[in-house]
C-alpha cells in the first residue's frame, strides 16, 4: 500500500533540517527516519511530540534493556512493523536483548523461560494494558517488585507513548526503513 502521507524531502528547509536532526540520536549520520519526516508535514505537533519521545528514549529512568522490551513488545502487540523494525535494528543489541528474545517479542508470550521475572513483569503489564487498558492488581504488584513508582509512571507512559506512535505509523502506512528489521510472521 501506499504511504498516506508523504514524509518532506530533501533539500530541506533550515527549520525543518534542524528539526529533523534534533529527532535523531547524537552522532547518526543517516537519513532521519521517515516517521520524523512525515511528522515534520506539522511542525507543531512534531516540536511538542519530539519531546515527548526524545526524553523516553534518552533521559528516562528505566534502563537500555527494560526500554526497548517495552518497545518492541508494545509495537509489536500493535502489529507496527515499522517501528517495532527500526528498534529491532537500531536498538535492541546495545540493549543487550539476544536475537531470540526480539523475535519473542512478536512471538512469544511473558511466562517463556527465554524472560527473567522483571521481563516477564514488564511483558505482562503491556499486554494487559494493550488488551485492556488497564492493569490489575497482580500486574501491578509484579510490575512494582522491579520498578520503584517513579519508574512504573515512565513505564506507563512510555507504553502508552509507543503505542502511539504505532498508530501514527500503522494509520499513515509508513514505510518501513530500508535498513530496518523485517517484522517476523507469527
Amino acid at each position: 500500500m501506499k504511504q498516506r502521507i508523504d514524509g518532506i524531502t530533501p533539500p530541506y528547509d533550515p527549520e525543518s533540517e534542524r528539526a529533523l536532526r534534533r529527532w535523531m540520536p547524537p552522532g547518526v549520520t543517516r537519513e532521519p527516519l521517515m516517521l520524523f519526516k512525515v511528522l515534520q508535514r506539522h511542525p507543531d505537533l512534531a516540536s511538542r511530540m519530539r519531546a515527548l519521545g526524545a526524553g523516553l528514549l534518552v533521559h528516562g529512568l528505566l534502563c537500555d534493556a527494560d526500554r526497548e522490551l517495552v518497545v518492541a513488545r508494545v509495537t509489536a502487540r500493535c502489529g507496527c512493523a515499522y517501528e517495532w523494525g527500526v528498534h529491532a535494528a537500531a536498538y535492541a543489541q546495545a540493549a543487550d536483548l539476544t536475537p531470540e528474545q526480539v523475535l519473542l517479542t512478536v512471538t512469544g508470550a511473558p511466562d517463556d523461560p527465554a524472560w527473567t521475572p522483571r521481563q516477564k513483569a514488564l511483558l505482562t503489564a503491556v499486554d494487559q494494558l494493550h488488551d485492556t487498558a488497564r492493569l490489575g492488581d497482580e500486574a501491578w504488584t509484579g510490575l512494582r517488585e522491579h520498578l520503584g513508582e517513579r519508574e512504573a509512571l515512565e513505564f506507563l507512559v512510555l507504553a502508552g507513548w509507543y503505542r502511539t506512535i504505532a498508530y501514527v505509523a500503522g494509520g499513515l502506512e509508513i514505510e518501513q526503513e530500508p535498513w530496518a528489521k523485517a517484522f517476523p510472521e507469527e
